[in-house]
């Protein structure tokens, strides 16, 4: 079970690039503002995404050590499969989502929204980025704004009921993630608009809850 679950994270991550582009887009767009295309660039867009994926992995191991010490799922093999059928329940609400065809993820987002005002402002501060290692600094807090995507992968880290996992967990959705924000970084407006298109969202939309409910068939059957 936990093996497939890298790779449905990483194929999450890689489907939902549209929802990257839209919640990550603007602050991609500012890093590399300031940096003509070449080396420079890349290694803004590198330092970013490794900070970014570093505090992904982080929230996997912090889920995933928790469920360990204090839930004791390893003993609770009923719970821990709530958690995996919850973790791609979302997963199929966040594919409708991106599909345009429902909204049912929305209020996930705006729970962390309080979270999300404190961090906010230290982004702020550490803009314009002039180098690989303040764009490693602001990939790290950016990498927890609140996005129903990443809530779905980190039920999957919480489930796994082991820090290391949630960590490996956390690591596979969030190299998932990088195709696009790496292509972003360098094709900004027009993959947007690419994304933006009706038969994109859709395809990758359902792509997505092809992915929870074929996992959620496995763990039925």
């Amino acid at each position: 079970m936990l093996e497939s679950n890298y790779w449905i994270l990483l194929a999450a991550g890689l489907l939902g690039g549209g929802h990257c582009v839209g919640m990550c887009g603007g602050i991609v767009a500012a890093l590399t503002l300031h940096h003509p295309a070449g080396a420079a660039r890349w290694r803004v867009l590198a330092g970013y995404n490794l900070g970014r994926i570093a505090s992904y992995s982080l929230i996997g191991a912090l889920l995933g050590g928790l469920a360990s010490a204090g839930l004791s799922l390893a003993d609770s093999h009923p719970f821990q499969l709530a958690l995996y059928a919850l973790a791609n329940l979302m997963l199929v609400a966040m594919g409708l989502y991106l599909a345009g065809l429902a909204q049912a993820i929305v209020f996930l987002e705006k729970l962390g929204q309080p979270v999300w005002r404190r961090i906010q402002p230290w982004v702020g501060r550490m803009l314009p980025v002039r180098s690989a290692a303040g764009a490693i600094a602001v990939g790290t807090v950016w990498g927890w704004l609140p996005c129903g995507l990443v809530y779905s992968a980190a039920l999957s880290a919480l489930a796994s009921g082991s820090a290391w996992h949630g960590a490996g967990l956390m690591l596979a959705f969030g190299l998932g993630t990088l195709p696009n924000l790496l292509l972003m970084g360098v094709f900004a407006s027009g993959l947007r608009r690419w994304m933006q298109k009706r038969p994109v969202r859709l395809a990758a939309g359902l792509g997505v809850a092809g992915l929870g409910a074929w996992r959620l068939l496995q763990l039925l059957t």
